[in-house]
């Protein structure tokens, strides 16, 4: 870490044992994404007296390049009623960690995509009276495609702009769209 670590307790006893876990679990995160330029942990009580809920709040504020801000934030709910404090911690710090690892995959364009949502052409035109219309592929190409050959949406919804998958084939007079699916 560039900037050291920051933590910060209020209304919680501050005992060795929980700052030792905190600088350990922090230590962890720089495994997982090693460019981390700041982390700011905050261990509260915010209430005295706690019917429903956990008695703690812990919330992490971690500064990553260029300029991002990761921060979890655990709360009191009723789902960690009997939740102690270093299992709180533990659940943050794990949070942290997998919004750490997201952010690394993107920014090593590592994430998954989806060929079936990945918009390949745009419509270009259409001619409703005629029922068929175009495509602008992303390469600026024209496809024509017809009414037939939508699969997820009627001919008479269908707009300028919209972004679509298809299947090109030689038709008869140049390339067409033998299939064509919006995507939302």
């Amino acid at each position: 870490m560039q900037i050291p670590l920051e933590i910060s307790f209020r209304d919680v006893p501050k005992t060795e044992e929980i700052e030792n876990l905190i600088r350990d679990k922090a230590k962890k995160l720089e495994r997982v994404y090693d460019h981390i330029t700041g982390c700011r942990i905050a261990v509260e009580r915010p209430h005295n007296y706690v019917k429903t809920g956990s008695k703690y709040r812990i919330r992490l504020n971690i500064t990553v390049p260029p300029g991002h801000e990761v921060v979890i934030k655990k709360e009191p709910g009723k789902n960690n009623m009997h939740d102690s404090l270093t299992t709180i911690i533990r659940d943050a710090f794990n949070a942290a960690r997998k919004q750490l690892q997201k952010l690394s995959e993107i920014q090593r364009k590592e994430t998954k995509t989806h060929p079936e949502q990945e918009v390949r052409a745009i419509i270009s035109k259409i001619y409703p009276d005629e029922g068929y219309g175009f495509l602008r592929t992303i390469n600026g190409r024209e496809i024509y495609f017809h009414k037939n050959s939508l699969l997820n949406e009627e001919f008479d919804n269908l707009k300028e702009g919209k972004g679509v998958r298809f299947f090109e084939e030689e038709g008869e007079k140049g390339p067409q769209a033998s299939t064509v699916q919006v995507i939302n």
